[in-house]
């Protein structure tokens, strides 16, 4: 047995004002959950507390609740001292119970359709990845979507999708996810992320209706606008300078001995609108010792049209830069754009590995730079974090190189899944929401790595936004007037 403390979230809205905290300290078995734990309160402590529970198992969802403001199911969740128990952001009924009705109801049900045959086993297999979700809504209260338009939600649009691919089923589901707000998701995968059947909405669904929806000619203007750039420079941002490609050669070697080689897949961002940004991440480079690969003939990941469902000229992307760095040779290829990234580890069949630039500089180890007198803080680019599993990395990265590093909260800016150009309303409010938690950190710069995150932010914040090679670089620049001063 063991002695836990848990702040759980009180509040009754027919006589309270609004929610408070108490504390309540109880003993639980080594291992218990967050369950036992609230039987614990209910019966030791304080019967009137409210929650819902059934199986207590993992397989009904009706004890999701906010754990450390994470949506988790209290029937899995392991009880830690401190925690702290929240209602998921639903409408509360009372303490930790809230109304999924009105989610619910949004939720679709087949429509019958006359004569239909039964799905086949290809259909069967398409629709399995959509079927397990127990409508706990934890991904409901996670979806930054959520916060700031009417978008019915991740499990509302799953089941939009489940039935676009049952046969027995005659309704119009790519009408009803667009007036349900089918171009509002960020593609963030937060509702991923908190899901407890591991259920990829925006893999499986979301992206998947924005294809058809493309098919009926339905996607959004300022998407369309983007697929035929595409389509014509293999590029999803205008030329409007010199590129990155036009500056460099295709071999950039050290400074001093070769540790290490890598490829360069520069990305339409850093090529064609921030180029600078891709410059400074090769002195990096030099400066720690491993020679970078940069094929010029490397075009679009199609990230911009996969996201929005534009695939039609996805494949022939894919070969060219696949045939771009594997023709070469090349072993490892290095990304410095989140989205590029994901794209190429998830959306590729590579004969090659795929490193976003906080891994290769970390796998490598880095000269240490001279630290910056700045407090920072940094942003966790969603296709980075969540769509790499890359969290560590960059801040271990980041300490060495400012006087003070302060955390936020991991959060989408509105920048992806083609939110700004598309729906740039909802990009504008969730940046609002970044510009707030970047004030509460107190920092003089934001560090990010990706380009879109760091252009977004940059719209919606005062404070300064820079990428971490470009902070690196920095310190690199301080160590060496710090020692020239020194001589």
């Amino acid at each position: 047995m063991k002695e836990i403390t848990l702040r759980v979230s009180r509040y009754d809205p027919v006589q309270d004002a609004e929610p408070r905290f108490e504390e309540y300290t109880v003993r639980v078995n080594e291992g218990a959950r967050v369950l036992h734990a609230l039987h614990a309160i209910r019966d030791e402590c304080d019967p009137t507390l409210a929650y819902r529970y059934c199986c207590g198992s993992g397989q009904c969802g009706s004890c999701a609740v906010q754990v450390d403001g994470t949506p988790a199911l209290a029937c899995m969740a392991e009880a830690r001292d401190g925690m702290t128990i929240e209602p998921l952001d639903l409408p509360v009924l009372k303490d930790l119970t809230v109304d999924m009705s009105p989610v619910i109801a949004k939720v679709a049900r087949i429509c019958p359709a006359p004569d239909a045959e039964l799905p086949t086993r290809e259909e069967i297999e398409a629709i399995k990845p959509l079927r397990d979700c127990i409508e706990c809504l934890s991904c409901v209260s996670a979806c930054p979507a959520l916060q700031v338009t009417e978008f019915a939600g991740p499990t509302v649009l799953r089941q939009e999708m489940r039935l676009a691919l049952d046969p027995r089923d005659s309704g119009d589901r790519v009408a009803d996810a667009i007036e349900k707000g089918l171009f509002y998701c960020t593609t963030c995968k937060r509702c991923l992320e908190v899901c407890p059947k591991e259920i990829d909405v925006p893999g499986k669904a979301i992206e998947k209706l924005r294809e058809l929806a493309n098919r009926r000619g339905l996607t959004l203007p300022r998407h369309q606008e983007v697929a035929r750039l595409v389509q014509e420079t293999g590029r999803s941002v205008e030329r409007t300078k010199a590129t990155f490609l036009e500056q460099v050669p295709e071999v950039i070697e050290p400074d001093g001995p070769v540790r290490g080689e890598v490829g360069f897949f520069v990305g339409c961002m850093f090529n064609g609108r921030v180029p600078q940004t891709a410059l400074d991440a090769m002195e990096v480079m030099k400066r720690n010792g491993i020679r970078v690969i940069v094929p010029h003939d490397q075009v679009c990941c199609g990230s911009p049209l996969i996201r929005t469902g534009q695939t039609s000229n996805v494949a022939d992307l894919k070969q060219k830069n696949i045939e771009a760095f594997a023709g070469r040779g090349i072993k490892t290829v290095m990304t410095i754009c989140a989205g590029c990234g994901a794209t190429l580890k998830n959306d590729y069949e590579t004969p090659f590995a795929v490193k976003d630039v906080t891994e290769v500089l970390t796998e490598y180890g880095i000269e240490s730079p001279a630290k910056l007198d700045v407090r920072a803080t940094y942003h966790d680019p969603c296709h980075l974090l969540r769509g790499q599993g890359i969290r560590e990395e960059p801040r271990a990265l980041l300490v060495q190189a400012v006087r003070e590093f302060v955390e936020m909260p991991a959060e989408c800016c509105g920048a992806g899944g083609g939110v700004r150009s598309g729906v740039p309303e909802e990009a504008k409010a969730l940046g609002a929401k970044r510009d707030e938690a970047v004030k509460a950190t107190g920092a003089d710069v934001v560090v990010t790595v990706c380009p879109f995150c760091e252009f977004h932010i940059a719209d919606c914040t005062e404070t300064p936004v820079k990428n971490l090679v470009t902070v690196l670089l920095e310190g690199y620049r301080k160590k060496d007037a710090e020692r020239q001063g020194s001589a």
